[in-house]
């Protein structure tokens, strides 16, 4: 009894034409996947672009009433209306906004001097 070699000439062309097809789809397997990604961040991206858009639609909506605007300028501003006696009780350094009592905002040094006390702060070798 003669021994059958283990590789065939047909199996071996098999073995070459499952080689190719593999490798002819590997490619386009990998593309599609990564466009599955992109796909997949881009949609993310959009559910936080139109959750953006609808703050600042809200944000839109809370600027175009005048109530609200003319609130933020009596509390940021210090504007009164004409006719109306508006006090500003200043504290060493606190200073207390119009109509919220009790709620005190420290005031910031000036730019200047904070800038002064970095520069000699460095001279000094001191990290703040």
């Amino acid at each position: 009894m003669s021994r059958r070699p283990q590789l065939t000439g047909r199996a071996a062309v098999l073995a070459v034409v499952v080689c190719a097809i593999a490798m002819s789809l590997a490619y386009p397997v990998r593309e599609f996947v990564a466009q599955r990604r992109q796909i997949a961040e881009l949609q993310q991206e959009q559910a936080r672009e139109l959750a953006a858009l609808q703050r600042l639609r809200e944000r839109s909506k809370q600027l175009q009433d005048p109530g609200y605007t003319v609130r933020q300028a009596r509390e940021r501003l210090f504007y009164c209306e004409p006719g109306q006696k508006c006090f500003v009780v200043m504290d060493g350094d606190k200073v207390a906004a119009p109509g919220k009592p009790g709620r005190r905002a420290v005031a910031r040094p000036p730019w200047y001097e904070s800038l002064w006390k970095s520069v000699e702060a460095a001279d000094h070798g001191v990290s703040r």
